[in-house]
């Protein structure tokens, strides 16, 4: 399936930003079932410097140089990707106290890449109320592929999405007793729990296609991706309880939010501001 993604982020600020400098994390990746076949990025005001590189992780930065005065901030990102349903493969049966010492040995180079996400990052810190909370789930004994398939799917059921509840720098603890958020929230507590285990867990920030039913459409997304040894990494959102098949689209990876941010930076000036961000992704011919 072909998609085309219209990404518009926009600030508004009360008083005159007398020059800026942004970091956008919006070029899709291209990899095994996804490839980009085109991607822009416009800025209004046009920016004075543009810079763009790959980041740790892979993923494409743009950054962006502001020096003159301005009163609005517009960021399009507009891309055609294309997205293939991952093959059907069965999912292995490794039990998640075996894959916890497969990755504290990391033999291979796969599992040594993934052995970096089975620690604390700047919003995700590993803690016994995590650990507490996977307790149910992660029985001895049973394969890690169960464990996180029902995980994410106690996270759907018990937390409500409620946008506007949480901030990105809410503790995860507190997240967790409130047990409401959006999907940056949710996905943040899934890896914490997984990574309170001393498991891989990476955040996966993205697109969800317009208009299938899901939360968190029309916007930004998140979800996350276990490692599995032997298998790979598998996806997983826990706010639509769903595996990521061809109605996602993956921008980026990394840690946690803080490493793959749509669009940050810091101004002069300004005052107030105000943000409106419009997610628009549709299938179209591609042909």
């Amino acid at each position: 399936m072909r998609y085309k993604a219209v990404h518009t982020t926009t600030y508004r600020y009360e008083e005159p930003v007398g020059q800026c400098l942004s970091e956008t994390h919006l070029t899709p990746r291209s990899f095994h079932g996804q490839l980009v076949v085109d991607s822009k990025i416009e800025v209004e005001p046009k920016p004075s410097v543009v810079e763009s590189h790959r980041d740790y992780y892979g993923n494409e930065v743009s950054m962006f140089g502001i020096f003159k005065t301005h009163d609005r901030f517009v960021v399009t990102a507009t891309s055609l990707i294309d997205v293939e349903p991952p093959p059907a493969r069965p999912l292995p049966t490794i039990t998640w106290e075996d894959a916890r010492k497969e990755l504290s040995l990391h033999p291979d180079p796969d599992s040594l890449s993934a052995y970096e996400f089975t620690f604390d990052s700047p919003f995700i810190a590993a803690s016994p109320q995590l650990a507490a909370y996977g307790a149910a789930t992660f029985k001895p004994g049973r394969p890690l592929a169960e464990a996180v398939i029902e995980l994410s799917t106690r996270i759907h059921k018990e937390f409500s999405y409620k946008p506007k509840t949480t901030s990105i720098d809410m503790p995860l603890e507190e997240v967790l007793k409130r047990r409401q958020g959006v999907c940056q929230d949710f996905a943040h507590v899934m890896i914490g729990v997984v990574r309170s285990y001393h498991l891989a867990a990476r955040y996966v920030s993205g697109y969800l296609r317009s208009g299938a039913q899901y939360l968190g459409a029309e916007a930004s997304h998140a979800w996350v991706a276990v490692f599995l040894p032997g298998y790979g990494w598998l996806d997983l959102d826990p706010t639509n309880n769903v595996l990521p098949r061809e109605g996602h689209v993956t921008l980026a990876w990394g840690r946690d939010y803080g490493d793959v941010t749509p669009v940050k930076g810091i101004s002069l000036g300004g005052g107030g501001q105000a943000v409106d961000v419009a997610v628009r992704v549709v299938p179209v011919d591609a042909a």
